[in-house]
């Protein structure tokens, strides 16, 4: 137990370099023709299917749960895992990679509004330093100042919709954690959950067609169930039963980076200076209001 809370920093980190890689598996499905929620379904399906066969060789007594607990599931699968992953997968097809990443990573401050409405928590003075520096950084990334690679309002408001459904994951989760439950028990039902959550939004018949016309894809939808969904969200969830939220959130921010490094040298992404500050004053607002 004690050399896994000492890990537990490192858990977290190889969980921000797996999602970070995350975009040239989006890319390559949908440069092959799925939609972005098709994307989606595949991801939550065969996490869901990957994660709960690993628990039940495990340990089956871990798929219990109480019935008045599945709102801290339907809240980390639908509310979260859904919504965030279509906003951030189709913001990568309408607008760069590191744009994307960016705008998603303003999670901490949409986290921190959220509760200043629904748990009235304190806006102390260092958070709305971060809420002012995230405004900034976001103007700048968008192409607000400069005139160049100015952002869509459709790409704006996908990031700013992957940045809330991102945040929220690290509520809901947490909440599951302190009811005692297991870390695999949570990202299982998450992806059950979220299993549900697309079921109004996906034609499975036509999704299946799209696979069996292209086996290539299987390979990449792969990739993206075992790196980085399957092993990133247990390494996540481990890490955060082990270390304050906070911490895990501050380490988490390594995610953009690896994000924007991949859109600079495999898709040849160009960073004006001014889109380099922004992110600069994300990352920092993210730090900042995560201690």
């Amino acid at each position: 137990m004690k050399m896994i809370k000492k890990a537990a920093p490192v858990f977290v980190t190889g969980a921000a370099v797996l999602w970070g890689i995350l975009v040239i598996f989006i890319k390559n499905l949908s440069g092959a023709g799925l939609g972005s929620m098709e994307i989606v379904t595949l991801r939550v399906y065969g996490s869901a299917l990957v994660l709960g066969a690993g628990l039940l060789l495990y340990n089956k007594k871990l798929f219990t749960v109480r019935l008045k607990d599945l709102w801290c599931f339907a809240g980390t699968g639908i509310v979260s895992i859904v919504f965030f992953s279509y906003c951030y997968f189709k913001n990568v097809t309408v607008s760069s990679v590191a744009v994307s990443s960016i705008l998603m990573y303003t999670s901490p401050v949409w986290v921190t509004l959220l509760s200043r409405v629904v748990f009235g928590e304190r806006l102390n003075r260092s958070k709305l330093t971060a809420l002012i520096m995230a405004v900034a950084g976001c103007a700048l990334v968008c192409g607000i100042c400069g005139g160049v690679g100015r952002l869509s309002m459709e790409g704006l408001l996908l990031g700013l919709g992957s940045g809330i459904g991102y945040g929220l994951y690290s509520i809901f989760g947490r909440v599951a954690l302190q009811k005692g439950y297991h870390p695999m028990t949570v990202s299982v039902y998450t992806f059950l959950f979220a299993c549900l959550g697309v079921l109004p939004f996906v034609d499975m018949g036509a999704l299946a067609g799209k696979m069996a016309a292209v086996p290539d894809l299987w390979g990449w939808a792969a990739a993206m169930v075992l790196l980085s969904t399957c092993m990133s969200f247990t390494l996540y969830t481990i890490g955060l039963k082990y270390m304050e939220a906070g911490r895990a959130a501050v380490l988490a921010t390594l995610e953009p980076i690896v994000t924007a490094c991949v859109g600079v040298v495999v898709y040849q992404e160009a960073l004006t200076p001014f889109m380099i500050l922004g992110m600069i004053l994300v990352l920092a607002a993210s730090v900042l209001i995560s201690r």
